[in-house]
């Protein structure tokens, strides 16, 4: 079994080492440009998709962009503890599920209106709905394996980070001009952008209450991947088109993402361990990004189209507005 084991590793060495040359590559341009790591890796391995095609880094690629990507959304779970759900309150804690539930129907009823299909609908609003890209992908690891499954995937990674890093600059902004408080404010940038980073970098740029308050409230909607990817993937389990077995309803990753969120709720894991396992999650995240784009064709995730940039913009739109009525009702 060893022995098997490291012929494997061999095999899968080159793609491997491939996908994280790529990924230093993004961080780095991403520390020094300021740009979504997870873009620059997806944009990189665009270029990079003769790898993918032939020669020794195939097996690699495809191993870094299904077994590394799905650990890395299981280690997200050391980001989360239960205390910081209750910190919010229960009346948070609903309009989040809440929030959820409403994106990814409309997600589905969108995909319906514009005649797409219905994967990509499902797949937007996971990421508008929970937490952008790591959504998306997680999602994705749920349904039945092709072409246009990969390719709705990697247009969605463009577009939220695309959205969340606009919606970084423009959203505080806009909670200037409409006298938010901190802690409205702080809600409103957690519950409205996408991806984890991004909500820090606009959360801390006005101060430390407001990045607190939007940490918490966006690590309330990552804790939804969990709950939310169990519901999806039952429904897909009695869904008459859908090839997936009661066995992947419940996939490894999403499992061991609650068992870590666990862990960490119980102060089994100490705050170093904590901090480089959220780091490892989120190389994880970016190698697999990159070898997913390695794996796709620029101008297939072009080919999608202009509906599909509405479907995500709608869903964005839609939650940054639900969540503003919900801080006007609650004064």
């Amino acid at each position: 079994m060893l022995s098997n084991i490291y012929r494997q590793s061999l095999i899968a060495y080159p793609g491997i080492l491939a996908s994280i040359s790529v990924a230093v590559v993004a961080v780095f341009l991403n520390e020094h440009y300021g740009a979504p790591a997870m873009l620059f890796a997806l944009l990189l391995g665009l270029s990079f998709k003769f790898l993918s095609e032939e020669g020794p880094c195939v097996s690699g690629i495809t191993l870094s962009s299904t077994t590394i990507l799905r650990f890395g959304v299981a280690l997200l779970g050391f980001r989360i503890t239960g205390a910081q759900i209750v910190a919010l309150g229960p009346s948070a804690i609903l309009f989040v599920i809440a929030c959820v539930t409403i994106i990814l129907m409309l997600g589905l009823m969108l995909a319906r209106f514009f005649d797409l299909d219905w994967r990509l609908g499902l797949i937007t609003g996971g990421a508008v709905g929970i937490c952008g890209a790591a959504a998306a992908m997680t999602i994705s690891a749920l349904l039945p394996k092709n072409e246009e499954t990969t390719r709705w995937t990697l247009f969605t990674v463009v577009g939220v980070t695309s959205l969340s890093t606009l919606a970084m600059i423009i959203y505080p902004i806009l909670t200037k001009f409409l006298s938010l408080n901190p802690q409205e404010t702080g809600f409103f940038l957690g519950a409205t952008i996408h991806d984890v980073a991004q909500v820090m970098g606009a959360g801390y740029a006005v101060s430390d209450i407001v990045g607190n308050t939007a940490a918490l409230t966006k690590m309330m909607r990552v804790a939804m991947l969990a709950p939310a990817s169990f519901a999806i993937a039952l429904a897909l389990t009695r869904h008459a088109g859908a090839a997936v077995s009661l066995k992947k309803s419940l996939p490894w990753f999403v499992v061991l993402f609650a068992i870590f969120a666990a862990f960490n709720s119980f102060g089994f894991v100490s705050i170093q361990l904590g901090e480089f396992l959220s780091a490892a999650s989120r190389w994880c995240l970016i190698i697999g990004v990159a070898a997913m784009g390695m794996r796709t064709s620029f101008k297939e995730v072009l080919s999608i189209g202009p509906r599909a940039i509405a479907l995500l913009c709608i869903e964005t739109v839609v939650l940054g507005l639900i969540v503003l009525l919900c801080i006007q009702f609650s004064r």
